[in-house]
This record gives structure tokens, sequence and C-alpha cells, in this order.
């Protein structure tokens, strides 16, 4: 059971990191609404690895740091492309430079001249890649060259937080998911089956009702016709942060299905593991 489990989730972490990116950037959260300035913190970051150029989610947790999941920095090659835009694209283009030299990456200067932030991406020594199921540590940051100005950067939750919500307390419990993912509905014309949309790339959230807690894992409901919730977390939002209470308590990690309709799965930063590596950056959890 844990040997298909562990192999049906290296196949969604795969869908939900590496195909988002592969040719153009994609949509957003699966149903929710359109963030707007609702989390001016939370940004899109853009990288090249050996495999291409991909995107996650992230949000600033220092005027300089971003907190993202490990899955969305191992491997990385040059600097992180940083964009807080609420909207990146109503169609395409989506106007992100490609890098001169793709096999390094992009360079400070060359995204720095088309405009966007730059920044150094590091990854949680202990990431297991998805290979140990009781200690995931997808965690990662990004180090910005220049500090960011004009946005508040959020608060990560207190060592232990979501501790206090375990059920039966967990599925009463409404949680709000941020990010610039994929969204899959009815294209506007075709097949009118629904599909990941490229477009519009813009920065959404979702509410979602809690389903299960384990010492290091948050699992939510993104399924969009439940009642509690208005949707889930879909490719491209993997790194963006989960919000309770005003707190980070998560960053987008997995995903059960293909469809992105059912289970999320979220890495916890209010565990220790957590909390000592982003200490080393400055990163500290609300008092």
């Amino acid at each position: 059971m844990r040997s298909r489990l562990k192999a049906a989730l290296a196949v969604l972490l795969t869908a939900l990191t590496l195909s988002a990116m592969a040719a153009a950037p994609a949509g957003a959260v699966t149903g929710g609404t359109a963030d707007g300035e609702a989390h001016p913190n939370v940004g899109l970051i853009l990288y090249y690895s050996a495999d291409g150029r991909f995107r996650c989610s992230a949000t600033l947790v220092t005027p300089t740091v971003l907190l993202t999941a490990a899955h969305c920095t191992d491997g990385t090659v040059g600097k992180t492309l940083v964009s807080f835009k609420s909207v990146i694209a109503e169609k395409a283009p989506s106007g992100f430079p490609v890098a001169a030299d793709e096999e390094a990456g992009y360079t400070q200067l060359e995204l720095e001249k088309a405009g966007f932030l730059s920044g150094t991406a590091y990854t949680h020594p202990d990431y297991s890649d998805f290979t140990d199921l009781d200690n995931w540590n997808d965690v990662g940051v990004i180090v910005l060259d220049r500090p960011v100005e004009g946005i508040t950067p959020a608060k990560v939750a207190p060592l232990g937080y979501l501790d206090a919500y375990a059920q039966p307390k967990l599925n009463k419990t409404i949680f709000t998911s941020v990010g610039y993912g994929t969204e899959v509905r009815k294209p506007d014309s075709g097949p009118q089956t629904p599909t990941a949309q490229t477009y519009p790339l813009i920065r959404r959230n979702a509410d979602q009702p809690g389903q299960k807690l384990t010492t290091q894992i948050l699992q939510l409901n993104g399924n969009v016709n439940d009642t509690r919730g208005t949707g889930g977390t879909c490719f491209g939002d993997s790194g963006g942060p989960t919000f309770l209470n005003g707190y980070v308590v998560t960053v987008t990690s997995y995903a059960y299905t293909n469809n992105c309709r059912y289970l999320g799965g979220y890495q916890r930063v209010d565990i220790d593991a957590a909390q000592d590596w982003l200490a080393k950056f400055g990163v500290f959890p609300a008092a």
C-alpha cells in the first residue's frame, strides 16, 4: 500500500510542478476567486532546472525571503524570477523573459532589466523528495537580491499551531490557499471536457475544509462541489501558502488526482523541522 501510494505521489508531484511550465505558464487555483490585492505578499516564482523552465508560488515572509516548497527550489539553476503582480497575463503571451543561456538559467541582471525581482533558491537539507512519507520536509526559500518595499510580509504560524485543530475540530475548520496555478474547467471552445486552462494567469484563492492532520502534512478537501469551501489547489500552486487566522500554516505540496478536484497535501511549517531551518534565513514564527 505504501509503495503504491509513493508511486502515485511521485506521478502527481511531477504533474504538479513539471508539466505546469514546460511550454507556457498556466492559469489559477481551481475554483475559488480572483485574489486581487487580498494577499499581496503571495508571489509567483519562475526558474530553470536541467529539465526546463517551471513555475511555482511563494510567500514573502521577510523583506528578503520568500517561503515555498522544496520541490520548487531543488535543482534550480541560475536565479529565480519573482513577481507579486496579481494579474500576470489575461491571455498569451505571459511576458516572462527567456534566459540568454537556458542551461545556466536566469541572471540577476537580465531579470532586473526585464522588470522582475531576482533571488537565489535554497532547499531544506532533509527534503526527502517524497521517498519518506513520514518526513517530507518539502520546504524551500528564495533569498532575494534586493529587499521588497511596500509589501508587508506574512507571518509564519507559531510552533505547533495546527495541533490545536486536530480532529474533530479539523473538519470544521476552513483554510485559505493562495497561488498562481492552473484552473481545471471547461474550455471556451472545442470539447467541453474540464482541463487545465493556461490563461488567465492570475493569483487566486480558495477556501478549503480540513480533512487530515499528521506530524508533517495537512490534507485539505479541494472539491469545488463541497459547499463548505470554494475550490482547491492545482498545477503551479506548489509552494503557495495556506492561511489560517492570518498565519501561514503550510505550503502547497502535492495532489492526489490529476484533475485537482479532491484532496490536496500541504507541508506544515509550524513544526520544528521547518522552523529550525527557516531561522537560519532570519525567518521566525509569530510570537
